[in-house]
């Protein structure tokens, strides 16, 4: 006895700090009329409450079990437990009532805490109870529990009961285990409307679209009716699948048993067009709605933000604050953020997140994540930090969502360590969490920790997942191991656009253009229709290896015969290739002529393409445009100064740097890594705090001395930032002197390697006689017998 009072003192402690209003709280809402209490009926339960709590001072004018039942359904559970334990607990229903009040509010634990005293008491549980300690099992996410009170419903019969085998399904599907739903739905002698719901909707929580839709049809050959229910989850099946065809015939499903008007399945229908790809559909579905309620509203607006038609999902919001009464729900900002996200809007965003602080929305974890998403993508890490790092409760998406926003907005090293936290959270990744994280491995990671990672996604299993795959492809390519990335990608069971454009990409960041042409051709030949993606890879491999001819063919061949707008990626593509060739009047007429407006990326590719012709006028043209764009301007100013001081214009040189200082940039220092023996070895230029320093310059001397042909004592003095001890070189010779002869070597540089450099590359390789690798911020650079496969335009 001593031990079930102190565990109701604890279940009504945990309750009272989440539920309770006291009597006097009750009385003083009388006088000031804010009573709110759950019912629509608010007025008759105030005055039920009125009567139970007028029963707690004098027991025996009212039924006590009638003012218990009062209380669980106002929500007053810390009086309900008061009143409980002046009760006899020898009736089932009184037990019931404290179980599903508990479970109705959310308080799981207590409920199944309950259940068992019930049953340590002695008193037999029915099959009114058992439904609700399932629910709360299932509200728990406990497995181990939900199979227990299983077995108990076996041993005692009740297991037979339609309501409560429908209650395990649905459990069963919510934790993962829809094997076990499938065998108990199987078994069930009989089986009304809410049994295939819940197994329909069972295969949803599973992510099983296909044998939702296959569940849905069988219940219409056994005869059953579909209900609002069952057309709601099959409209969620086809979203899942984005089965377009099969959503059509729900829809006359929908009109045929008159469901028109039934505000859930709008919203459904809605979603499901969405979802399929055809906003169109939604938007014309949305305008046959009379009378428009939040959720309708709220599924048009995600539907554009999904759709990639941010104006359209803003304008909607608008529309909706101006011809309703509606206000905007927490749904409403998790579906209008995405929108402010692709516009890059920050103030918009801002805005949103003011709204979720004044109505009170925070903290709530959906919204948390699309506001991470949301900064991300606007470039204010700071801020997306700051909402991750005030999050309460932190699901895998938060997570995902953070490590994305670190890798957009390439702070690759955050986004590793955030992802070796996540390792230490017990959280285990998922396919989004490894596919998020492997740029960030190719970006700063060596070919040692590539396989790394490659090891760890083999056991992890997921492997076999294609858009981890290609993302693997990639890395590797990344990473300067550009055979291991066609051998993964020759080991791909299936292969979609994503693998074909990857490989092709894959190849043309190592100057090998014949190889992309080859997988292109390969990819037709396999019956995979080329998407604009594709074509941003193969005019990239074009204007990398410098095929003129094939660009321009390529380029008319996305356009007439593929159908494919040109995007600003394309445009860039062909203006590096015409500045190739030397015609830089022809890529400046193809900017002024496009129908986009040029980006930071466009006139970038115009100065460089000046600078190799060496065109100061229009150098200084292209980097008006840049500044004025307010972008990263170190590269800009970098180059423009070079351009001055070779043309021995010494003072304009000199007040680019000045603006340089002004602005806040500074030069990037340059950064040459080398992996040896498992080791990342860094040089800088005129690196010396190397532990083998000596005999790095003194094979150095000796190379540069072979270069140049001068003795090795005129080198002797040379200024630190000479091009002879840049990083690049340093790295090089320490590579040759620490591997095996006729091993590659392979160099990673965070900056664009300069000419004398490359120049000096060709000249080792061809005297070494091996094949030398660097990859710079644009391209990798295969070296081999005193050739580059960039052609010597990079």
């Amino acid at each position: 006895m001593a031990a079930a009072l102190v565990h109701t003192h604890l279940c009504v402690s945990k309750i009272s700090k989440r539920a309770s209003i006291t009597t006097a709280e009750l009385i003083y809402r009388e006088r000031q009329g804010l009573t709110k209490l759950r019912h629509s009926n608010s007025a008759a339960q105030f005055r039920k409450c009125r009567k139970a709590f007028k029963t707690l001072a004098n027991p025996g004018s009212l039924s006590l079990t009638r003012a218990l039942v009062t209380f669980v359904e106002a929500g007053y559970l810390e009086d309900a437990f008061h009143l409980f334990e002046k009760m006899p607990h020898s009736d089932t229903f009184v037990w019931n009532v404290l179980i599903k009040g508990l479970v109705t509010n959310g308080f799981y634990e207590e409920a199944i805490d309950i259940y068992y005293r019930m049953t340590f008491a002695g008193i037999r549980a029915d099959n009114f109870t058992y439904p609700f300690v399932i629910k709360a099992c299932a509200g728990l996410s406990s497995l181990f529990e939900g199979q227990k009170v299983h077995s108990k419903l076996v041993k005692t019969g009740l297991d037979v009961d339609v309501y409560t085998s429908n209650s395990l399904i649905s459990t069963y599907a919510k934790l993962g285990r829809i094997e076990f739903a499938e065998r108990l739905f199987v078994e069930m002698e009989f089986r009304d409307l809410v049994s295939w719901n819940s197994m329909i909707s069972g295969y949803i929580s599973a992510g099983d679209g296909w044998n939702s839709l296959i569940c849905f049809r069988e219940m219409q050959l056994f005869g059953m009716t579909p209900d609002r229910f069952s057309i709601i989850s099959a409209l969620g099946a086809c979203s899942l699948e984005c089965l377009l065809q099969k959503g059509k015939e729900i829809h006359c499903l929908i009109i045929k048993n008159e469901f028109e008007m039934d505000s859930m399945i709008q919203t459904s229908a809605i979603d499901m067009y969405s979802k399929c790809g055809r906003v169109d559909y939604a938007e014309k579905f949305f305008d046959c709605i009379p009378q428009r309620n939040i959720g309708a509203w709220n599924a048009m607006i995600g539907g554009y933000s999904l759709n990639n038609h941010p104006l359209q999902s803003l304008a909607c919001l608008k529309k909706m604050n101006m011809a309703s009464n509606l206000v905007s729900d927490t749904v409403t900002l998790i579906n209008v953020l995405p929108a402010c996200a692709q516009l890059g809007a920050l103030l918009q965003g801002k805005s949103v997140h003011g709204v979720a602080i004044r109505k009170g929305f925070l903290p709530h974890l959906a919204l948390e994540t699309a506001l991470i998403n949301m900064y991300g993508e606007c470039g204010r890490l700071n801020i997306s930090e700051l909402v991750f790092g005030q999050m309460t409760d932190k699901s895998l998406i938060s997570w995902n969502t953070m490590v994305a926003a670190y890798v957009k907005n390439e702070c690759h090293q955050e986004a590793l360590k955030l992802f070796q936290n996540l390792l230490n959270a017990n959280l285990g990744p998922d396919a989004v969490t490894i596919a998020s994280i492997l740029p960030s491995y190719a970006e700063v990671g060596s070919v040692r920790e590539g396989k790394q990672i490659h090891g760890y996604v083999a056991k992890s299993g997921a492997g076999s997942s294609t858009y981890i795959s290609n993302a693997m492809v990639y890395m590797y390519a990344k990473c300067g191991d550009l055979t291991n990335s066609q051998k993964y990608f020759d080991g791909l069971i299936f292969k979609d656009v994503v693998s074909w454009n990857t490989i092709i990409m894959a190849n043309a960041l190592h100057g090998f253009g014949e190889e992309s042409l080859r997988f292109f051709s390969e990819m037709q030949a396999k019956g995979v229709k080329p998407n604009a993606s594709t074509f941003v890879s193969l005019l990239s491999s074009c204007s990398i290896t410098g095929m003129f001819d094939e660009g321009w063919k390529y380029f008319h061949s996305m356009i007439w015969e593929f159908r494919i707008d040109p995007q600003i990626e394309h445009y860039g593509c062909m203006i590096d290739l015409l500045g190739r060739k030397g015609n830089t009047h022809f890529a400046q007429h193809l900017i002024e002529e496009m129908p986009l407006a040029p980006t930071a990326r466009i006139w970038g590719s115009l100065l460089t393409a000046a600078r190799r012709n060496g065109d100061i006028a229009l150098a200084e043209h292209a980097s008006a445009h840049i500044l004025k764009l307010r972008h990263d301007n170190t590269g800009c100013y970098a180059l423009l100064s070079s351009m001055y001081a070779e043309a021995g214009r010494w003072a304009e040189a000199e007040c680019v740097k000045h603006n340089m200082r002004k602005e806040g940039f500074e030069k990037t220092a340059g950064c040459s890594v080398v992996e040896i023996d498992g080791n990342i070895c860094r040089f800088f230029n005129g690196d010396r705090s190397h532990e083998e320093t000596e005999k790095i310059y003194d094979a150095l001397s000796v190379i540069s001395g072979k270069i140049t042909k001068f003795r090795q004592q005129e080198s002797v003095g040379k200024r630190a930032n000479s091009p002879e001890f840049h990083s690049v070189r340093l790295a090089i010779t320490s590579g040759l002197i620490s591997t095996a002869p006729g091993s590659p070597i392979l160099v990673r540089k965070n900056i664009r390697i300069c000419e004398n450099c490359h120049d000096a590359a060709k000249k080792i390789s061809d005297i070494s006689r091996r094949e030398i690798v660097v990859g710079d911020s644009k391209i990798f650079h295969h070296f081999k017998c005193g050739r580059c496969t960039c052609r010597d335009y990079w």
